[in-house]
């Protein structure tokens, strides 16, 4: 893994930046491709950490290519923005071989679409903000479920259960489906964003499975390819440590009712929330801390691919 975490990208000018989220820098190639590079920066509560962890970048976007084609392999009528993992050619030779270099494994050259407004987050486990609202409610984002559930515990169907899409620096909200439906504002587009959300966690909950991990939870993003008659497509990122939370499916029944280990960021924000700076602005995260996170990506990684990291 390299030693110093890219949290920043300088293209040179080569190409306009377009938007920066929390982890990806999005710049133009022409007016139907965009470049995704994701860089090592590293979130959590809606909060960006002032340090990255090394090689991130590189490996989520190793992760979600993984995803992207075998996810199409298992739902033919699946689109992705997904298109190669190559440079623009404009960039080749015209940049430092350097940052070629440091580009190259964090790159994605993907369709650019009009950007769906929400998260779309599917919840096949009872954690997280699901488990906090439960408690006082008895609901999770207003849907009513049966009484004396445990943390952790399998819901009897996974439940789409969408947020707020927020700007870098605001927090996203959990809302209802039918809030949701309002925010999408097309009926056909709001329920086949829901369909495809519960196809494609099913899909992948049950390839988690079989190498031994459980999909408690993941965050999907989609846009809408308006040349195509508003086919509704899979975005962004897709089934990472950063998007989803992975259990070790031996450990889960144990753990029922309280906190499950994890093969994502939980360690990041449990140690934030030890430390009382969970939601802070510029936590410098302690190498301690970096490595063991970046273990747990790695850990990920090689699990359900079945192949080792090879950091740059």
């Amino acid at each position: 893994m390299a030693s110093t975490a890219v949290v920043q990208v300088d293209l040179q000018g080569k190409l306009p930046k377009v938007a920066s989220g929390k982890v990806r820098d999005l710049f133009a190639v022409d007016d139907k491709t965009l470049l995704f590079v994701a860089t090592d920066r590293i979130s959590a509560f809606d909060v960006v950490m002032e340090n990255g962890i090394p090689g991130k970048g590189a490996l989520l976007t190793a992760l979600s290519i993984y995803w992207f084609r075998y996810l199409q392999s298992e739902i033919p009528d699946l689109k992705t923005h997904f298109i190669d993992n190559s440079l623009p050619s404009n960039l080749d030779n015209s940049l430092s071989s350097s940052l070629l270099d440091s580009l190259r494994p964090r790159s994605m050259q993907v369709r650019r679409l009009r950007v769906i407004p929400i998260e779309s987050i599917v919840r096949g486990y009872i954690t997280g903000s699901g488990w906090n609202e439960y408690k006082k409610s008895g609901t999770v984002h207003g849907i009513p479920l049966p009484a004396g559930l445990a943390e952790g515990q399998k819901l009897a169907t996974p439940l789409w259960t969408p947020s707020t899409k927020a700007e870098v620096g605001d927090k996203d909200e959990n809302i209802t489906p039918e809030q949701a439906r309002g925010v999408i504002g097309d009926a056909a587009t709001a329920q086949e964003v829901e369909r495809l959300s519960l196809q494609i966690y099913t899909a992948a909950a049950k390839r988690a499975e079989e190498v031994g991990i459980i999909l408690a939870d993941t965050k999907f993003e989609f846009g809408v390819d308006e040349e195509n008659g508003n086919q509704v497509v899979l975005i962004d990122e897709v089934l990472t440590p950063d998007s989803s939370r992975f259990w070790p499916k031996v450990t889960w029944e144990e753990n029922l009712g309280r906190a499950q280990p994890s093969f994502d960021k939980q360690y990041l924000r449990d140690w934030l929330t030890s430390q009382g700076l969970k939601g802070k602005d510029k936590v410098v995260v302690p190498d301690d801390v970096v490595e063991r996170t970046a273990a747990k990506y790695q850990e990920a990684y090689e699990t359900i691919t079945g192949e080792k990291w090879k950091s740059g």
